[in-house]
C-alpha cells in the first residue's frame, strides 16, 4: 500500500487551495448531468433550448394575457422564417362560466402542396393555476411551464430550422395548440381543456385532410427522461406507437423511451383519435427525478417548480433525433 507523500495540515495553504480548488469544480460536476448526448440527426438541442427559454421568459402564456399575445407573436415571427406557410386559427372560446377568451393555434407548413403528410402537435398554453403545487397558498398562482408548454415549442422551432435546412421528402405540419391547460377537470366533454386541439380537429386546412400518422409532443425536456408508451395511443394507434418506439430503439434512446404500457391520459390527441386520425402522445409524466417506486419525488407537473433548471438540452436532444428522425424516414 503506497503511503501519501504529504499529509493536510488544518487551516494551511495547501488545505485552502483544494478547497477553492474543489467549489469552482463542483458546478463543473454538476453539469455533467446536463450535457447532451451526441446528436444522431440534424436536430440542435442547445438551439432549442434557447427557444425554451425565450417562451419562459415571456411569463405564464396564459390565454387572453399579455404574456399569451407576446409569446404567441414570437411563435409566428420564428415560423414564419422557417416553414413554407404559416396559419393562424383565431377564435373566442365560450367557458362553461360564460367567459370569452380569445384562443390561437398555428400552424406551420413545409411542403403544404404535398399528399402524404406527418402531423406534429405541441401545445404552447401554460395552466393558470398551480393546482398540484405542494404549497397550498401556490395553487392559485400561474405557472412558468418551461416543461409544460415551453419544451414543445423549443422542439418545433429546432425542428423548423433542421427542415428549412434540409427540405423533407413528404409534407410536414407544425401544430400548436392553444388552451390545452386552461380549464379544471380533463374529464369528457373537455369543456375548458383540450381547447385548440379541439378546435382544430373540427376546422381543418382542408376537407380531405388526413395525415399518415400524427405525434403529440408534450413535456418532453424532463431532466430525468423516461417516456411511457400512453395507454390510449397504445389502444388506438398501436402502429404509431410501434414505429416511434422502433425509431428511438435503432437510435440507442431506449433507455428513454421505455416499451412498456403506462398511464392512461386525457391530452390534445384525444380530439384528434375521436376523429378518426392516426395520433399518439409522446409524454413524460413522471416530471422528477425518479425514487425506487419508480414515481417522481417531487413532481414538478403542475407546480411553480416547472422551471428551467428542471429540464435539460439532453432530454430534447434525444426526442429531437426521434422526432426529426421520424421524418426523414417517412
Amino acid at each position: 500500500m503506497l503511503r501519501a507523500a504529504f499529509t493536510f495540515q488544518p487551516g494551511s495553504q495547501l488545505v485552502r487551495m483544494f478547497t477553492l480548488l474543489l467549489v469552482a469544480a463542483l458546478p463543473l460536476l454538476g453539469a455533467c448531468d446536463k450535457l447532451t448526448v451526441r446528436a444522431k440527426t440534424a436536430f440542435n438541442a442547445d438551439s432549442a433550448l434557447s427557444y425554451t427559454r425565450a417562451q419562459v421568459a415571456f411569463g405564464p402564456r396564459v390565454p387572453g394575457t399579455a404574456g399569451a399575445v407576446k409569446a404567441g407573436d414570437w411563435i409566428v415571427a420564428m415560423m414564419k422564417q422557417r416553414a413554407d406557410t404559416v396559419i393562424e386559427q383565431r377564435w373566442k372560446h365560450r367557458t362553461a362560466g360564460g367567459d370569452s377568451v380569445p384562443m390561437r393555434n398555428i400552424l406551420a407548413r413545409f411542403r403544404p402542396q404535398a399528399t402524404q403528410r406527418v402531423l406534429y402537435v405541441t401545445h404552447w398554453d401554460t395552466r393558470p393555476m398551480a393546482d398540484a403545487d405542494p404549497v397550498l397558498g401556490n395553487r392559485h398562482t400561474p405557472i412558468l411551464g418551461a416543461n409544460d408548454g415551453a419544451s414543445g415549442v423549443g422542439l418545433f422551432v429546432a425542428l423548423g430550422d433542421a427542415l428549412k435546412k434540409t427540405p423533407p421528402n413528404i409534407g410536414v405540419d407544425l401544430l400548436f395548440v392553444d388552451g390545452e391547460d386552461y380549464g379544471q377537470s380533463f374529464d369528457a366533454p373537455y369543456a375548458d381543456v383540450l381547447i385548440g386541439s379541439q378546435y382544430f380537429a373540427s376546422h381543418l386546412p382542408s376537407a380531405d385532410y388526413k395525415p399518415m400518422f400524427g405525434v403529440l409532443w408534450d413535456m418532453i425536456a424532463d431532466a430525468d427522461l423516461n417516456i411511457m408508451q400512453e395507454a390510449k395511443s397504445v389502444q388506438s394507434a398501436p402502429e404509431v406507437v410501434n414505429r416511434v418506439w422502433q425509431k428511438a430503439k435503432d437510435m440507442g434512446y431506449d433507455k428513454y423511451f421505455i416499451p412498456q404500457v403506462g398511464q392512461d391520459v386525457t391530452d390534445d390527441h384525444v380530439p384528434f383519435l375521436e376523429k378518426g386520425f392516426r395520433m399518439i402522445d409522446v409524454i413524460d409524466l413522471d416530471y422528477g427525478p425518479l425514487g425506487p417506486d419508480g414515481q417522481a419525488h417531487p413532481n414538478y407537473h403542475h407546480t411553480l417548480g416547472d422551471t428551467m433548471e428542471h429540464i435539460s438540452a439532453k432530454s430534447l436532444q434525444i426526442v429531437g433525433d426521434v422526432a426529426l428522425g421520424l421524418i426523414t424516414d417517412s
